[in-house]
């Protein structure tokens, strides 16, 4: 699927060293993960109002946020292809390792709310409905955020881009998160244990982790070319 996009809209794609390919790639990253997102962040929100779930709304807001991350990363391709000027006599290639940072600060923003909402269901449970619909709608997202961080990856491999790493380590984070609010629903359908809260802690820890790795600025070479 991904050479296949590559090669419906990416011309010559191959080209990986012209600064017009990287800004085509990156740009269709940003539009790929903005129509994922806005999609899941749709189902989600349903499957969240039928159940009542709490942990299902945060998810969806979750990748609210994942499209606002991939905005961000098409706006930085865009600028980081501006040409060289007076101020920038090497370019504005420092936009896309700022996009990326910017990422990464949402990641961390994803983290501490997921963390504060997790701790707030552990001091007041609550019991999560379970439905066919919700289960499908996470395993779907699931398969789509698997899809999304194998895409991102390959596309941050062929361009060498820090930002779209990050959007990958995003897209890997919410698999995590979206299998965590699943199996915690399971848990407490056939248990009278309530591990919806916990299971977000744990959750939160990796990913704050994971933002935080992700906020290392490149190697000084990278500023010695791109200032």
């Amino acid at each position: 699927m991904t050479n296949l996009l590559l090669r419906l809209f990416v011309k010559d794609h191959e080209n990986t060293s012209d600064p017009g390919v990287r800004a085509k790639i990156g740009s269709m990253s940003g539009i790929v993960g903005i129509c994922c997102n806005v999609l899941l962040f749709a189902f989600k929100l349903l499957a969240a109002l039928l159940s009542g779930s709490v942990s299902i709304m945060a998810d969806a807001l979750n990748n609210l946020s994942d499209a606002s991350g991939s905005i961000v990363t098409l706006v930085g391709f865009r600028l980081a292809n501006q040409p060289a000027d007076d101020k920038h006599p090497y370019g504005h290639a420092r936009f896309e390792y700022l996009s990326g940072l910017a990422v990464s600060v949402l990641i961390i923003l994803i983290g501490f709310e997921l963390a504060k909402s997790s701790l707030d269901k552990i001091l007041h449970p609550s019991a999560v409905e379970f439905t066919w619909v919700t289960a499908v709608v996470l395993l779907a997202s699931i398969g789509v955020k698997s899809w999304m961080f194998l895409f991102n990856r390959h596309l941050g491999n062929l361009i060498q881009s820090a930002s779209l790493h990050a959007t990958a380590a995003d897209s890997r984070n919410d698999c995590i998160t979206t299998a965590a609010v699943l199996l915690a629903a399971v848990v407490e359908r056939l248990t009278s244990l309530r591990v919806d809260g916990w299971m977000g802690i744990a959750v939160a820890v990796f990913i704050l982790y994971s933002g935080w790795n992700l906020t290392s600025p490149p190697s000084p070479g990278f500023w010695a070319t791109t200032t």
